[in-house]
């Protein structure tokens, strides 16, 4: 259970990550930021980067091994690098009309799972 209440803890942060490094572009995109100042924009994504911290946090500690959790240090790390790519993917290509997938992005994706299953191997 540790390991799956990890697991969604972690898509939960990617999913505030995401919107906080990239949302303000769609914000500038439609005109809602396009006139705010650099300083005001890096203050709204902090703002929504400390919702992904509330997650991300809880997330490795529950998740890791010392604490009780099924996930060695090496093992959180890449799935959260997982996680991210895949939050990534979904919400720029529904944020961003323009984003498109390609051949070598799903080849680049299918690496990632092959270093999942390497960093599970005994």
């Amino acid at each position: 259970m540790r390991g799956i209440y990890t697991l969604l803890l972690l898509v939960c942060s990617n999913v505030f990550m995401t919107v906080a490094w990239y949302g303000h572009l769609k914000l500038q995109q439609v005109g809602i930021s396009k006139n705010w100042p650099l300083y005001l924009v890096i203050l709204f994504s902090w703002s929504i980067a400390l919702l992904e911290y509330a997650c991300q946090v809880p997330a490795n500690r529950v998740g890791f091994i010392d604490n009780g959790g099924p996930f060695t240090l090496m093992q959180l790390k890449v799935i959260q690098e997982v996680i991210s790519l895949i939050v990534f993917t979904v919400l720029a290509t529904l944020m961003f009309r323009g984003e498109a997938l390609h051949w070598n992005h799903l080849a680049a994706f299918a690496c990632l799972v092959a270093a999942v299953y390497f960093v599970f191997m005994e």
